[in-house]
């Protein structure tokens, strides 16, 4: 990495949107020859300033030059004429194509205006050859691993640009193994000189491959380090916004519930998505789930509700396996799930209060049994009436309301279901102080009426005020267990960044 003129440079960039400013006169740098990682949790901005600089969205104020040359690109396709490529998690090729078609789609060599395959695979071997594969080019790319896929998309956006190379969570769905291979190919890309983005929720990752870090929150920018002098508790502070304090537990639940586990998960986990664990629940008992995003927490709850079926161990209550792995059976045993994104995975927003808080007792009934209209309305009004949503009748679509009624509806829907374990992803996430509040009285009155409760949250202040025990997830395993005086933010933030070999 050199500290002369940058290769790219983003100069109090600024984008916004209805209600929203995404960017606040962000400054970004990035040498040839660098790996630069860009970090923020979610919604810190970091997606909005790539699509700035891909042409993807139209910065609304600011400036980007590229090799001391201001650009402004208002397309992708022209910033990869500029010399800017992307690779995403999701590999954007064809995968029903040839791997030579799909490096040189767009820009076939031709003789006599027809394609010449035999050329076309020729180039694909040599350019292939350049970052250590040896594949048959005539086969399908769905027929490789996603390491393969991702080696052969990031070759394709750098012979269509060759400067700079944007990282977007290329590592999100590789193993141990293939991390290895993508990052020998980042490593021969830095010496031919070309500056790489890398954006990843792998800390671990981060360190080994990255010279600098940038860290944004809340769409401004935070700071950037050295890699080599930046400490693991710092980062894990500037993502989450707070500063390391000596404390003691001064409220919160300290003692865990007595009796029996209600279902004790051993083993249980699926591969590429969170690594298998063990768990168990009680009645009245609240566990927390802390981590930085992409780290596992929500793929620790959609395992256990069967969003995505485990692969490895077993869930049990008593003497009995619960044949869990779909959201049908996990319904039909009395779990409960509120996701992360109310808005695509939570509410039904065309559909009225009363239709979005009967869906979870439907669907576990069947649709050969609907639900009374008169009991409905019962229904809709108890929870309208317990839940304070704010709303003037019951028949107002969903999507009209704000944020923190969404979910209160959203919880009205599983609260109906009376279900014995009810997880909750981010429930306080984007609403008001007043919601914010009430949905935490609400998470106390479920634990003191006997519910079983898993919370993730990003707010580690709640955790500590709510929470008998707190699961920390990194890197998508669960690496440690606090309980009673041991759960504090400093020991969450601690564990958090704790680097593999010294897990807590």
């Amino acid at each position: 990495m050199t500290e002369s003129q940058p290769l790219l440079s983003a100069r109090a960039v600024t984008k916004v949107f209805p209600g929203t400013v995404a960017l606040d006169k962000v400054d970004f740098t990035l040498h040839a020859g660098e790996v630069h990682a860009l970090l923020g949790e979610n919604g810190a901005g970091k997606s909005t300033l790539i699509k700035c600089l891909t042409g993807a969205y139209r910065r609304d104020s600011g400036e980007i030059v590229l090799d001391g040359r201001a650009i402004d690109p208002r397309n992708t396709l022209e910033a990869q004429s500029f010399g800017i490529g992307t690779v995403y998690q999701e590999v954007n090729l064809l995968p029903n194509l040839s791997v030579a078609e799909n490096l040189y789609l767009g820009h076939q060599p031709t003789r006599w205006g027809l394609i010449t395959g035999a050329a076309m695979k020729a180039g694909a071997r040599r350019t292939l050859s350049q970052y250590g594969l040896d594949i048959d080019v005539s086969r399908n790319l769905e027929e490789f691993s996603v390491a393969v896929q991702q080696v052969v998309a990031i070759a394709r956006a750098v012979s269509l640009s060759g400067k700079v190379l944007i990282l977007d969570e290329p590592t999100a769905s590789l193993d141990a193994q293939e991390v290895r291979l993508l990052f020998d190919v980042v490593r021969s890309l830095k010496e031919r000189g070309l500056g790489i983005v890398f954006i990843s929720h792998f800390l671990d990752q981060v360190f080994e491959i990255s010279d600098r870090i940038t860290v944004l929150r809340n769409g401004r920018l935070v700071g950037t380090q050295m890699a080599a002098e930046l400490d693991r508790v710092n980062l894990v502070n500037m993502m989450l916004g707070r500063e390391l304090v000596e404390e003691t537990r001064q409220s919160g639940r300290t003692e865990r519930p007595d009796g029996p586990p209600l279902i004790r998960f051993s083993n249980f986990g699926r591969a590429g998505k969170i690594a298998p664990f063990d768990l168990d629940i009680r009645k009245g008992e609240v566990i927390g789930v802390a981590g930085l995003l992409g780290s596992g927490r929500t793929e620790t709850a959609e395992v256990l509700f069967g969003v995505s079926a485990h692969d490895s161990g077993s869930a049990v209550e008593g003497e009995e396996t619960l044949p869990l792995g779909t959201p049908r059976n996990a319904i039909a045993h009395g779990f409960g799930f509120c996701p992360e994104d109310r808005k695509s995975d939570g509410i039904i927003g065309d559909l009225s209060v009363r239709e979005n808080i009967v869906l979870a007792l439907q669907a576990r009934l069947g649709w050969t049994r609907p639900v009374p209209a008169r009991e409905q309305a019962a229904m809709a009004e108890e929870f309208i009436g317990r839940l304070d949503i704010r709303t003037p009748n019951a028949e107002k679509p969903v999507g009209q309301l704000s944020g923190g009624n969404q979910q209160k509806v959203i919880l009205a829907r599983w609260l109906a279901t009376n279900p014995r374990f009810l997880i909750l992803d981010e429930p306080t996430r984007g609403i008001d102080v007043g919601a914010h509040a009430e949905i935490i009285r609400l998470i106390e009155e479920l634990c003191e009426q006997g519910m079983a409760l898993l919370v993730i949250s990003s707010e580690l202040d709640e955790l500590v005020a709510y929470s008998h025990r707190v699961i920390v997830v990194r890197d998508r395993h669960h690496v440690a267990e606090l309980a009673g005086e041991d759960i504090t933010t400093d020991n969450m933030v601690a564990a958090i960044a704790a680097p593999e070999r010294e897990d807590a």
